[in-house]
């Protein structure tokens, strides 16, 4: 497990980059963290780097976002923050994402933890008291 810190915008795109690498292996990632950890924005550098086309915003109350990049590839992003049974993920088709092939990006994943694959990617995010992000995936 790598462990980065991130002290800015440029720090952050860097760990985005590192990242990157580990999705293009395990596609279906989880990200863990509070409320203002700065999941949605480390997202936000990975789509970016990919040249997703579209904004890219958390799905909070539609529950997954698709986005498209430039050279075809399709990307899922979900937020499940609003989630309080397993059921409401199964409305949505949880499981075809996953097993798509093509990259998940899970915010707030606790409660689907059972429906991920085995080899998914773990990135946790927290923040020290001087407001210094550490990313460990």
């Amino acid at each position: 497990m790598q462990n980065v810190r991130a002290n800015n915008i440029e720090e952050l795109k860097t760990t985005a980059e590192m990242i990157l690498k580990e999705i293009r292996k395990k596609p279906v990632v989880a990200f863990y963290g509070k409320m203002g950890s700065g999941k949605t924005t480390l997202i936000k550098s990975i789509c970016e780097i990919m040249n997703v086309e579209n904004v890219v915003t958390s799905p909070t109350f539609a529950l997954v976002n698709e986005y498209n990049s430039k050279n075809g590839e399709i990307i899922y992003h979900f937020d499940f923050y609003r989630v309080k049974k397993i059921e409401e993920v199964f409305d949505i088709g949880f499981e075809e994402y996953i097993y798509s092939g093509h990259s998940c990006f899970i915010e707030w994943p606790e409660i689907v933890e059972q429906l991920l694959p085995k080899d998914f990617l773990k990135v946790i995010i927290k923040e020290d008291e001087k407001g210094t992000r550490i990313i460990n995936f």
